[in-house]
């Protein structure tokens, strides 16, 4: 095919000014960290960085031994996660790789270059050919601005996991401190039953305690004694647990150490209007779920065009030797290559990029408006446990203590025996560990109200005041 009014000056410089007004897309993932650093300034404070040499290891090393020499405080173990957590610094390279490829979705490819020699006879031809995706080119504004949506969707899903990441660090570290809490009250429980135990073992033996007496204060014991070694495991297990999350080496976890106690509740908890105005901003996962639509939307497009056909455009120059003429002889022309659609005319394609864009902007509403559901749900939960801990500790345990002091004195009136003074006793430290569970759910819907404000509703705290597991709910991307 003969295309006189294009020359192949005139081919490349229209491929140059396509590349140069299209441009290509890229990514620089120190500015991306730099960006997730600030959305999630309240969780990361600053400290999100990938580790890409020797130097970099060594300072996080040396930072690590710093913050492990002293109690490790729930904000130092977010501090100590980031610069440690090797599982962590594989999440980042993921989102950096995930970025990378998204950029690339955007670039045209290379073009093809052919070089033949053929001989007839005394005749040596030389062909060459540079050949050029005509569509590519010509769809390559659609590519970019559909890479650029899938870049900025790979940079919210990092914000995402970041957040995600560090609330399972603040979850693990109230549940380890609290389980080393209750452990100790769980050992005086077990101390007071074998006292209690021994004592009825030795009133029976004198005549003052029946069978049915001892069993009773032999059975408690028993009992505190299961409890002591589940509270022990317990308490191993969510150590464990934080140490995973923290990513300690077997040398570092023997340096951990944790605050005797969880922190005081704070004298007044959120109120709405404050949880309200921290969740005005975009959420996340509506960010996510807009650009999840744009980029569906620009695939959409480009879909339609290029799954009816596609289209190749070649500029060849040829060169035949003829050695018995000893003449040269230079040729010049075009070639246009069409994919015909013959049997395939790229309605399935186009099917499912339409229902792919539909379940975008279905997905869209549904994030929308399941957003005003998930947080009036964590606040509910926040504001509830709240109101738990301060009713333990601004009522039940004063009121306990007030029982112990006036059981302690009709004790030393006579008036009781020693055995309703340990029941007494067993009952005051029930009370405390309740009250532990109580300051410890508070904290774990705390750390969940803060990820779900950001717009990260992969933790749902419902459930956590009564005591119950927490559920993760799978978000699509």
């Amino acid at each position: 095919m003969k295309l006189d009014w294009l020359s192949p000056n005139s081919f490349f410089v229209l491929l140059l000014a396509v590349l140069c007004l299209s441009g290509c897309a890229r990514v620089d993932f120190d500015k991306t960290l730099a960006q997730t650093n600030q959305v999630t300034a309240e969780f990361t404070d600053g400290n999100l960085a990938l580790v890409q040499t020797p130097e970099q290891r060594a300072f996080n090393a040396q930072t690590a031994e710093t913050l492990l020499a002293e109690p490790l405080s729930q904000q130092k173990a977010v501090h100590l996660a980031l610069v440690n957590d090797p599982s962590l610094q594989a999440m980042l390279a993921q989102h950096w790789s995930d970025a990378a490829r998204a950029a690339q979705s955007g670039r045209l490819a290379n073009p093809l270059f052919v070089f033949e020699r053929t001989t007839l006879a005394d005749e040596v031809e030389y062909e060459r050919l540079l050949a050029v995706g005509l569509l590519d080119v010509l769809t390559l504004p659609l590519r970019y601005a559909g890479a650029q949506w899938r870049i900025e969707q790979s940079q919210i899903r990092l914000a995402m996991d970041v957040v995600d990441n560090v609330t399972k660090v603040r979850q693990r570290w109230v549940k380890a401190v609290a389980a080393q809490q209750q452990l100790s009250y769980a050992r005086q429980v077990n101390e007071v039953g074998e006292i209690s135990a021994e004592l009825a073992r030795r009133m029976q033996q004198v005549g003052n305690f029946n069978r049915l007496q001892r069993a009773r204060q032999q059975a408690f014991y028993a009992d505190a004694a299961t409890r002591w070694a589940m509270a022990q495991q317990h308490a191993l297990a969510t150590r464990e647990e934080l140490v995973r999350v923290l990513g300690l080496s077997d040398d570092q976890e023997n340096k951990l150490k944790l605050p005797e106690r969880l922190p005081e509740l704070p004298k007044a908890p959120r109120s709405p209007n404050e949880v309200g105005k921290a969740a005005q901003r975009e959420r996340l996962d509506i960010q996510l779920a807009k650009t999840a639509f744009a980029a569906t939307a620009k695939e959409q497009d480009l879909t339609k065009i290029t799954s009816l056909t596609d289209i190749e455009l070649g500029v060849r120059y040829d060169t035949v030797f003829d050695d018995a003429a000893g003449s040269r002889e230079n040729r010049t022309g075009y070639e246009i290559t069409v994919r015909l659609p013959v049997f395939d005319w790229g309605d399935m394609q186009r099917d499912a990029v339409d229902a792919q864009t539909l379940a975008a902007a279905n997905q869209l509403e549904a994030t929308v408006r399941a957003a005003g559901s998930q947080l009036r749900e964590t606040y509910a939960a926040y504001r509830t446990a709240y109101d738990v801990a301060r009713h333990y500790r601004d009522e039940v345990l004063p009121l306990r203590k007030v029982i112990s002091e006036e059981n302690l004195l009709r004790y030393n009136g006579m008036l009781i025996g020693v055995f309703e003074l340990l029941a007494d006793t067993r009952d005051q430290i029930d009370t405390v560990s309740a009250a532990i569970n109580a300051q410890q759910n508070f904290w774990l819907t705390n750390a969940a109200l803060q990820a779900v404000i950001t717009g990260t509703p992969s933790i749902v705290p419902a459930g956590n005041v009564l005591g119950k597991d927490r559920q993760r709910v799978e978000q699509p991307h």
